[in-house]
């Protein structure tokens, strides 16, 4: 026979070493714990970031729709946080908690009794506060915003926040750093 073969099927000595030693499992769990004391602040921030962003996201569309909605049916269009979904509800705003709820789109001025044309998601945010008054946002027949400039402040996590502004033309811009009301 051939002797490559032979050497080929060869069972382990039995003093062959198997597994790791103990140096290289140490080794190992520094290196991992490294690792993470390095990675979980990190991956804290980008957490709070992205949800900060989740919630420009989610005002600018509500916004967008608003606008949207004002302009193809030619009336007024009212955006606002609304608990029962048959009128606006904007109560205790200069804490924070009344625009974290869900979002209610109303042809009209958000009274009872006017249709309810869309709703968007509640915010998971600690704070967001609009203009710090109980007015809702309303968008007129040509897509203009009643009123002046305002400005939603959204106060996020690890020193995260951003302001969304919406003009008095009824455009939105958005500035990513955290308001100084945070």
């Amino acid at each position: 026979m051939r002797p490559a073969l032979r050497t080929a099927f060869r069972r382990p000595s039995p003093n062959r070493q198997r597994g790791l030693t103990l140096i290289e499992l140490l080794v190992t769990i520094a290196v991992l714990a490294i690792i993470a004391t390095i990675g979980l602040p990190n991956f804290q921030q980008f957490s709070a970031r992205n949800e900060v962003a989740a919630e420009v996201m989610r005002l600018k569309t509500a916004l967008t729709l608003t606008r949207s909605a004002a302009i193809t049916r030619r009336s007024t269009v009212t955006l606002c946080p609304s608990a029962d979904m048959t009128q606006c509800q904007i109560s205790n705003n200069a804490d924070g908690k009344a625009w974290l709820e869900t979002l209610a789109i109303f042809e009209g001025d958000g009274e009872p009794g006017d249709p309810l044309l869309r709703t968007v998601g509640k915010s998971q945010l600690p704070s967001l506060t609009y203009r710090n008054d109980d007015r809702p946002v309303r968008y007129k027949s040509l897509g203009r915003s009643t009123g002046y400039n305002g400005t939603f402040r959204l106060c996020g996590r690890q020193e995260e926040g951003a302001s969304v502004i919406v003009n008095n033309v009824g455009r939105v811009r958005v500035t990513s750093y955290r308001p100084a009301e945070c």
